[in-house]
């Protein structure tokens, strides 16, 4: 299931109106689940080390996770580069 442009933009606005990293990580904390937390956060070292140049099966085994998760995230960051 996508989520809808106006969904995205509600969230996108309710994190900004976060005063402070406190406020954010308990919005974060109330939002999510702790495994789609911690989903998040591989997904964002996994962005992190592909920019840091490490091979996406050193980075698949470092963070326990499948390469077709590593490799999504490269053509997440590649798109990124394109536009």
């Amino acid at each position: 299931m996508d989520a809808k442009i106006e969904d995205i933009d509600c969230l996108v606005n309710h994190l900004l109106a976060q005063r402070s990293a406190d406020e954010m990580s308990r919005a974060l904390r109330e939002l999510l689940t702790a495994s789609e937390l911690a989903e998040v956060t591989n997904r964002l070292q996994i962005f992190e080390l592909l920019e840091q140049g490490v091979p996406q099966r050193q980075i698949a085994d470092q963070l326990g996770v499948g390469i077709a998760t590593v490799t999504r995230g490269s053509n997440a960051l590649k798109q990124r580069k394109a536009e």
